[in-house]
């Protein structure tokens, strides 16, 4: 998701002569994504009632890689293609863990399907093309896409009780990141856009970067999905917290509505200090402290820090997906 009224200069753009794989054919594999949410969603607060975004078609019969946010509790999708062909979509699955969602077309796309990349992560300073769904009267080979590089692979923790242990970030950034494909230089698919993130350099300049879901992370959950629209494991314990990074720590920012800090008295401005006897100096400490306490349904204690004095607030954790509307069956 990003401006509707992106777009990429003339010299960003991919020539394909660069490439050894047949770049045209590997951009009509990317559609876009039209979603529409429930305005009494759990999400819909926050992420809104009608998205948009893009995908990558990795099956022939039609299975579309995209990133969960864009059909978390869609009752509505719409896929359309590079060439212009319009079908309804069904929700697969959303992973909380990767982030990765799918969706199924319920019709024939006619869209080539693009090989998943492998399980490892590229090296910095691969030559990459992030691409999205071309808007309107662009070509496939156009606007849509943005020629990149690998910058980084390194940990990635947000503040929705997320956390990548290695993520891809790249540069520069594409205006249009949600679900967009990033095409490795062999033309297979190295992971799936999600963020789009500022960075300073060693002299203080800000730069954009996008923050890419490695394909090595789906290999290993894909059949899952597919069979179970989940990965087949307990889930992990939720609290329902949205927390940041700042200098004295890790500080809640809001709480989910009816969740489990909310019902435990966890308020916003709230320092939070560790789990149990544990510290969390920061929104990745704070994740693996939680995940290692066991399935969610797990009781921890929080200790916080409020208006100067320390709390122990003891808090039941939930799953998350019981708070999100399922998929509409079609």
């Amino acid at each position: 998701m990003a401006d509707e009224d992106w777009n990429i200069p003339e010299d960003l753009r991919p020539d394909p002569a660069d490439y050894s794989f047949d770049l045209a054919r590997a951009l009509s594999s990317v559609v876009s994504l039209k979603t529409r949410v429930p305005a009494d969603a759990f999400s819909a607060r926050t992420l809104g009632t009608e998205r948009e975004g893009s995908g990558v078609v990795i099956r022939e019969d039609g299975l579309v890689l995209t990133i969960g946010y864009l059909i978390g509790e869609a009752d509505s999708i719409w896929i359309k293609t590079a060439a212009g062909r319009v079908v309804p979509g069904h929700a697969l699955a959303y992973d909380f863990e990767s982030g990765f969602g799918l969706v199924q077309a319920l019709g024939r796309l006619e869209a080539p399907a693009m090989p998943l990349g492998p399980a490892a992560l590229p090296e910095a300073g691969v030559q990459t093309v992030l691409a999205a769904a071309p808007q309107p009267g662009r070509t496939a080979a156009g606007g849509g896409a943005l020629a990149c590089s690998v910058v980084a692979k390194e940990p990635f923790a947000g503040y929705w009780e997320y956390l990548l242990e290695e993520a891809l970030f790249t540069a520069p950034a594409h205006p249009s990141w949600g679900g967009a494909g990033l095409i490795g230089p062999e033309g297979s698919l190295l992971g799936i856009g999600s963020l789009v993130l500022q960075h300073r350099d060693q002299k203080g300049r800000k730069l954009d970067l996008n923050l890419v879901v490695p394909i090595g992370l789906l290999h290993p959950i894909l059949d899952d999905l597919l069979a179970y629209g989940r990965v087949n494991k307990p889930p992990r314990p939720w609290l329902g917290v949205y927390c940041a990074d700042q200098e004295e720590g890790v500080v809640v920012a809001s709480v989910a509505a009816k969740g489990p800090a909310e019902r435990a008295g966890i308020r916003p401005g709230d320092r939070i200090l560790g789990l149990d006897d544990s510290e969390a100096p920061d929104l990745a400490a704070l994740w693996r402290s939680l995940w290692s306490r066991g399935a969610a349904g797990v009781s921890v204690n929080v200790a916080a820090e409020r208006d100067g004095r320390r709390l122990v607030l003891p808090v039941v954790s939930a799953d998350r997906s019981k708070f999100l509307k399922a998929p509409r069956l079609h």
